[in-house]
C-alpha cells in the first residue's frame, strides 16, 4: 500500500509539473529580476555599444559635392518625365521568353511551365514608325528603359530587375520595330533550374 501511495504521489507531482501555467504567472522568458527576456544573446557580460560602424560610414562618406540628394536615394527614372516635351509615347509590348529544349517540349522532365515565373528573358518590342535606326537613343538600367527619337519618347519601369550590361537590341527595318532582349534577375530564379 505504501508503494502504491508513493506512485500516486509521483504521478500527481508529474502532472503538476506538466500542467501549463496561467499567462500571468509565466515568467519563463524573464531573467531572475523580471528584466528583458533571456535568449542566446543575453549570455555573458553585457556588451558595449559598437560605434565602429558609424565611424566607418563617416569615413567612407564622399566629400560634400553640394548635391541636394545622394544619388543612391534618387531612382534612375526620377527625371524622365518632362511635362514640356510634347513627343508621344510609341506603342510597345512586353514579351516573356523561355529557353525551351526538346526535353521540355516532348518529355516534360524539367521544371518549366507556361507561367512568366519560368521565363529567363524579357523582350521589349517598341514600334517606331517613320524613324531611322540612327536616330534611336536607347538607355537601359537594371530597372528602367529609356528610348528617345526625334518623334517619340518612351520611359518604362521594367517589371523585373534585368542584367542591363548584357542586353541586346535589334532593329527590324521593314517593320520599324526595335526589340530589346534583357535577361531577368529575380530573387527566386534558382528554383526554376
Amino acid at each position: 500500500l505504501n508503494s502504491f501511495v508513493t506512485v500516486v504521489m509521483d504521478v500527481l507531482a508529474l502532472a503538476e509539473l506538466l500542467r501549463p501555467k496561467p499567462e500571468e504567472e509565466s515568467n519563463d522568458d524573464l531573467d531572475g529580476e523580471g528584466g528583458p527576456p533571456m535568449g542566446p544573446g543575453a549570455i555573458g557580460p553585457p556588451k558595449k555599444q559598437d560605434t565602429s560602424d558609424v565611424e566607418d560610414t563617416r569615413r567612407n562618406k564622399k566629400t560634400d559635392t553640394g548635391d541636394i540628394w545622394d544619388p543612391d536615394v534618387v531612382p534612375d527614372h526620377a527625371s524622365w518625365e518632362d511635362e514640356l516635351d510634347p513627343r508621344p509615347s510609341p506603342e510597345y509590348e512586353y514579351v516573356f521568353q523561355q529557353a525551351v529544349g526538346p526535353e521540355d517540349m516532348f518529355l516534360g522532365v524539367s521544371n518549366k511551365n507556361p507561367s512568366t515565373a519560368a521565363c529567363e528573358h524579357l523582350l521589349v518590342k517598341i514600334k517606331l514608325p517613320d524613324v531611322k535606326y540612327a536616330d534611336v537613343q536607347l538607355d537601359v538600367t537594371d530597372t528602367f528603359l529609356d528610348c528617345r527619337t526625334p518623334i517619340h519618347k518612351l520611359g518604362l519601369s521594367l517589371p523585373h530587375r534585368v542584367d542591363s550590361k548584357n542586353g541586346k537590341a535589334s532593329w527590324d527595318e521593314s517593320k520599324n520595330l526595335l526589340t530589346v532582349s534583357l535577361r531577368m534577375i529575380r530573387e527566386y530564379d534558382f528554383l526554376q533550374k
